[in-house]
C-alpha cells in the first residue's frame, strides 16, 4: 500500500472536528510551500533582454551555418566508414 491509500485509511476513523483540523493544516502546509516556489519565468518577461544581434550573428546565418557544419560532419562520417 502506498502511504497516500494508509493516510485515507486512518482519515476514516478521525472524528469531524479532526478532520477539519487536518484539512486546514494542509491547506496551510500547501500554501506555504507555493510561496515558497519562485515564479515560473514567461517568454514575454525576458523578451528583448538579448541585444540583436545576439553573438554578432544574424539567426538565419546561424541555422544556414550550423546545418552546413552539421551535414559536413556526417558527411565525413560516412566516408571514414569502411
Amino acid at each position: 500500500m502506498t502511504l497516500y491509500n494508509d493516510l485515507i485509511r486512518q482519515t476514516d476513523k478521525l472524528t469531524p472536528e479532526e478532520r477539519l483540523r487536518l484539512i486546514a493544516y494542509l491547506a496551510e502546509q500547501a500554501r506555504q510551500s507555493a510561496r515558497q516556489q519562485p515564479p515560473a519565468r514567461r517568454w514575454q518577461d525576458i523578451k528583448g533582454a538579448a541585444a540583436y544581434p545576439l553573438m554578432d550573428e544574424d539567426a538565419q546565418r546561424w541555422v544556414s551555418r550550423t546545418r552546413q557544419e552539421s551535414d559536413a560532419q556526417r558527411e565525413q562520417q560516412w566516408r571514414s566508414q569502411p
